[in-house]
Order: structure tokens, then C-alpha cells, then sequence
């Protein structure tokens, strides 16, 4: 089904004009099922030079509806239609100001006849529509009128899907159909998601889980999926029939519950996490003449690390910044060649560790120092962030150097023990991703506060 629209507008500047007149032709592809003409009083001055074209007049506007009076009636008769105009753009863009305007957001799909034509009847001197139906024989009457030039142009559709022996219009016309059909639901999936942190499930007609994300806000995230040209995000749209949420209010909840969640779930669209990917870890140890020394290493399953790095780049720079802000060797922690003298002696920023020329003692503190910025501050503690209301704050239980869950908590509930507490938690596996992600967030001060706890209280 057809709307075929012509509309007369005040003129004046862009996206500030006003509609005059309207016709709307309701055809099925051979015959007018329903029409709507009328002036309409557009609250605002006509251009002379429009009123000299069109013959519309601000007297003979006085006593016209107002667009909202007619705004249903517009609305009902272009109901799952296509929009069909000579121009499209300028009638189409006239009827969604005036609809903004009201504050409703109108949408149609459209076609413009002036594009079918010069696909459909190449070579002509002009596509202007008095010119362009005067050379195909058609007639018009009451030209710069809402209703002449609408009737034109519907003898012009009729005209060009006779010549459309490819279908090239019907075809455009049912793509971009499905292609709303599939917007709408892409639309109401979106409404259904709340603009906040936390982890959003996408399921397919079964389902089942076939991608699992996070974000700080949800709704704004999926939506990117629904929007996506890539052939992941194409294949993510074409398998989503429903989508889950979960609110945690705390990013790094939601960080830990992303992780945790697509190991158990290994959805489909899903590749390894890239907190799974953590290939280094930071190890101590301590030399013949008992000062500490530091090392990157390889990591590996069942080794307890200091902290851990998602690439040697990245380690080695960390350790680097940590070292000139703590005054330690380069040599005890790995930085340089063991058999050679520390390149910060002769600066003054190596007390002399590696010749053994400071005292262990001293040493050993700073590198301790060095550790509580890399590491857990202490082996038991509870990291405290944001919670899903105002009044809730969450909760990250460490204990043993372990990752062991989260919980949320009211603002008045007193933290007593860590027996308590675990009866709070929901518990979650402990994994190297896991305590990456808590230490990043602990070292950037992206939490609340911290706060050490007694394991045996």
C-alpha cells in the first residue's frame, strides 16, 4: 500500500517552515482507496513569493485546522504504507518536523518518484513533475495545489510499476518493510534494557546463551549491536530473539561476572576473554645476601603471583615506573642483566642493592612498598564499590590471596567477620583473570575504599 503526499509550506529557513496544505492519496497500486485534502494554518507567515506560486494565502488560512487537529487523520491514512512522493525528502521532512513539533516521532518508509523515474525512464529533459508528466502524456491540473500535484503523482507511480518489469519498486518496497519489521524488534528488545552497569545476555529462539557483554550502560551497548555492520554483529542480529540482564551497579562486578559467566556458558559469538588472556605474572624471591629480588615469569596454573601482566611489554613497563618510584635496583628486579653493574647506580637511583653497598634491611622495605602497590594490600580484605542503589554498596571478598565472591550489603549493615560475611557472598571461582581484574581496579583507585579484615575474628 501507497501514501502518495504533496504538502505547500510557508517557506522561510530550513527546519522553521510550516505546512499549508496537504494531500494524501491512499492507493493500492491501481486504484485511490482513501484521500485527505485540507489547508492547514501553519501558526506562522507565508513567504510572498510562495504565496504568489502556490495561491495560498494567510486569509485563506484564518479559519484552517491547526496540524495537531489533523495529525491522527495523518497518521491513520499512511498506517503500513509507503510513502510515495515527487521529492521525497523535502514532504517527508516537512511532515516529521511538524510531527516533532508535537513531539511524536513519525516514521515511514519512502520512495521518490523522481529517483524512480530517472531509474525507470532514462533521458528525459527534466524531472521536474510539471515537466516530467507533461512529456508522458499525463495531466495536471492545479499545479503548486497539495491535491493537483498529488494526483499527478500517483498517475506517475501508476505509470512507473507498470514499467517496472523487474519489480525493482516492489522489491524495495518489501526489503524495507522487513527492514523495519526487524527494527522494531531490535527497538523493543533495546527499551526492555536499563541504561546501567552490569552484564546483558543475548539468546537465540531456544534460549540458549549466545553472547554475554558488559557495560556501564547496558542499553546503549546492546543497542551498538543492533546497529553493527561488522559480520559478527550481523550474525548477533540474525540469531537474538531475547535478551537477559543482570544490574551490579559496580563496573568491576560486572567485569568479574562477564569472565565467570562465559567460562561456564561458552556462548557461541563469544572468543576468550581478553582478561584470560594473562600470560605473565610478577614472582619474589630472595638472594644469597638476603635482599628481595623480583621477577617476570611465564604464568602458569597453581602459582600464586604477586600481581599479573596481559603481555611482557606491558609487565616490563609497570615494573619499570614502580622501580623509579621506589628507588630499587634494576638488576633485583629483572630489568637488566644480573652480570653487569645497575645502569641507575651511576644516577643516584639505585642505592647500590646490587653490590651489596645498602643495607638489606633498607632495601627490602622499599621493595615491600613496591609490592603493596602491585599486589593485595593484605591477603584477607573485603574492596568496597558502588552497589545497585543509592543505599547498597557491594561487596569483593579476598581471603587467603583468593578470590572468593561478591555480595551486596545496606550502608547501615556493620561488617563484623569474615565468617559472616562469607554467609553473604555469592561465591564465584577464583582464577588469575579474576584477581587481574580486582588489582587493576585497586592500583587505578577505581573503588570505594578497601578494607583489611581479621580471617581468624
Amino acid at each position: 500500500m501507497y501514501a502518495v503526499v504533496d504538502v505547500e509550506t510557508t517557506g522561510g529557513k530550513y527546519n522553521e517552515e510550516g505546512i499549508t496544505e496537504i494531500a494524501i492519496f491512499r492507493f493500492d497500486g491501481n486504484t485511490i482507496v482513501d484521500q485527505f485534502i485540507s489547508l492547514i494554518n501553519p501558526e506562522r507567515p507565508i513567504q510572498p513569493f510562495v504565496a504568489n506560486l502556490t495561491g495560498i494565502n494567510e486569509n485563506m488560512l484564518r479559519n484552517a485546522p491547526k496540524f495537531y487537529e489533523v495529525a491522527k487523520r495523518i497518521v491513520e491514512i499512511t498506517e503500513d504504507c509507503t510513502l510515495v512522493a515527487h521529492n521525497a525528502s523535502f514532504d517527508y521532512r516537512m511532515l516529521c518536523t511538524e510531527f516533532n513539533r508535537l513531539g511524536f516521532n513519525y516514521e515511514r518508509p519512502s520512495l521518490c518518484t523522481v529517483a524512480l523515474s530517472k531509474q525507470l525512464i532514462p533521458e528525459q529533459a527534466s524531472y521536474k513533475l510539471g515537466k516530467l508528466v507533461r512529456s508522458l502524456g499525463i495531466p495536471l491540473s492545479d499545479r503548486h495545489r497539495a491535491a493537483g500535484d498529488a494526483r499527478a503523482t500517483v498517475k506517475l507511480l501508476k505509470l512507473l510499476l507498470d514499467k517496472d518489469s523487474s519489480k525493482t519498486i516492489v522489491k524495495k518496497v518489501l526489503h524495507t518493510k522487513a527492514q523495519n519489521q526487524v527494527t522494531r524488534k531490535f527497538l523493543n528488545l533495546v527499551d526492555q534494557v536499563k541504561p546501567v552497569t552490569g552484564v546483558y545476555y543475548l539468546h537465540n529462539q531456544n534460549g540458549d546463551v549466545i553472547y554475554i557483554g558488559k557495560s556501564t550502560n547496558m542499553r546503549k551497548r546492546v543497542n551498538q549491536h543492533f546497529t553493527g555492520k561488522s559480520r559478527k554483529a550481523l550474525k548477533i542480529q540474525l540469531e537474538t530473539h531475547s535478551i537477559s540482564t543482570e544490574e551490579t551497579g559496580s563496573e568491576l562486578i560486572a567485569l568479574l561476572k562477564e569472565v565467570d559467566e562465559i567460562r561456564l556458558h561458552k556462548p557461541k559469538h563469544n572468543r576468550i576473554h581478553k582478561n584470560d588472556r594473562i600470560r605473565f605474572g610478577l614472582e619474589e624471591g630472595v638472594t644469597s645476601y638476603g635482599y628481595r629480588f623480583l621477577r617476570i615469569s611465564h604464568a602458569q596454573d597453581g602459582i600464586y603471583y604477586l600481581t599479573t601482566f596481559k603481555n611482557l611489554n606491558n609487565a616490563r613497563k609497570t615494573l619499570y615506573f614502580f622501580s623509579q618510584k621506589h628507588t630499587l635496583c634494576l638488576k633485583l628486579v629483572g630489568l637488566e642483566s644480573p652480570k653487569k653493574e645497575c645502569s641507575n647506580v651511576e644516577h643516584n637511583k639505585c642505592l647500590g642493592a646490587c653490590l651489596e653497598k645498602e643495607a638489606a634491611v633498607d632495601y627490602n622495605q622499599r621493595v615491600q612498598q613496591c609490592i603493596d602497590h602491585l599486589s593485595f594490600p593484605k591477603p584477607n580484605l573485603l574492596v568496597i564499590d558502588k552497589g545497585r542503589t543509592h543505599d547498597e554498596r557491594s561487596i569483593i571478598l579476598i581471603q587467603d590471596n583468593q578470590y572468593k565472591g561478591f555480595a551486596y550489603v545496606s550502608l547501615n549493615y556493620q561488617i563484623t567477620n569474615i565468617e559472616t560475611i562469607k554467609t553473604l557472598i555469592t561465591p564465584l571461582k577464583d582464577s588469575r583473570a579474576a584477581r587481574h581484574l580486582i588489582q587493576q581496579f585497586i592500583r587505578k583507585n577505581k573503588i570505594k575504599e578497601i578494607i583489611p579484615i581479621d580471617a581468624a575474628s
